[in-house]
């Protein structure tokens, strides 16, 4: 039975971890309240729900508050049964909880680090680092012979990396001196990018890219500047 509960989420306007939120709620057709948070300024209510880690998203459902955009999805799923996003087989869940750290342990940390790195070797270093993640993330793609991870339909992993279809070509624009998503080398990643942004669901819930690229331009270069500063410090 579904639960009528108010369902209310903080969030961040570009944080892809509220965004796989939001792609589950809408997936399912929760109904929800968005709250968006300063997370340079953060409010009292932040502070009171996620005193451990003060980061969103947070996920309000009556009066159980969720932490952990990963462990939210999970608890979407559970709560509400249409649309599953999980694997039911075992095996396939483990796995899609597998390649999901693995996205956001490799690939997702060496991309975000060579982003906020001076040009040089060790922005270099991180930008191999991020396409030997993703070349193993598209045998994944290439062995399941479907549309997205999840097989026809969206699942699970595909909105838990579902930041590489748009935030990472920022990035990469921004950095301006490699493409990590190459289609000629990474052909069934880039099917996959095009089919997850597309998706009707997916398109709508999009922050503005131009928007994206002056934050993110902003962020790169003030952890490159605290970064310097330890350095000499």
């Amino acid at each position: 039975m579904e639960s009528k509960e108010a369902v209310k989420l903080l969030g961040f306007w570009v944080s892809p971890f509220s965004f796989r939120v939001e792609w589950a709620l809408r997936l399912k057709g929760v109904e929800y309240e968005y709250i968006e948070e300063d997370v340079f300024n953060k409010s009292p209510l932040l502070l009171e729900l996620n005193p451990v880690h003060k980061k969103v998203p947070v996920l309000i459902h009556g009066d159980k508050v969720i932490l952990e955009s990963f462990i939210i999805l999970e608890y979407i799923d559970e709560t509400w049964k249409q649309f599953p996003i999980l694997p039911q087989d075992p095996y396939d869940r483990a796995m899609a909880r597998f390649w999901a750290k693995f996205a956001e342990e490799k690939l997702w940390i060496n991309a975000w680090t060579a982003l906020c790195t001076e040009e040089g070797e060790d922005r270099e270093m991180y930008l191999k680092q991020a396409v030997e993640s993703l070349e193993k993330i598209e045998q994944e793609l290439i062995k399941g012979k479907s549309k997205f991870f999840g097989g026809e339909s969206i699942g699970y992993l595909d909105i838990a990396i579902g930041w590489i279809s748009y935030w990472l070509p920022v990035w990469e624009e921004i950095i301006g001196s490699t493409t990590i998503v190459d289609p000629t080398r990474f052909p069934a990643t880039a099917g996959w990018t095009e089919n997850f942004r597309n998706h009707p669901v997916i398109k709508d819930k999009l922050p503005p890219r131009d928007k994206m690229i002056v934050y993110f331009q902003w962020r790169s270069k003030e952890i490159s500047a605290l970064k310097a500063s330890a350095k000499k410090g």
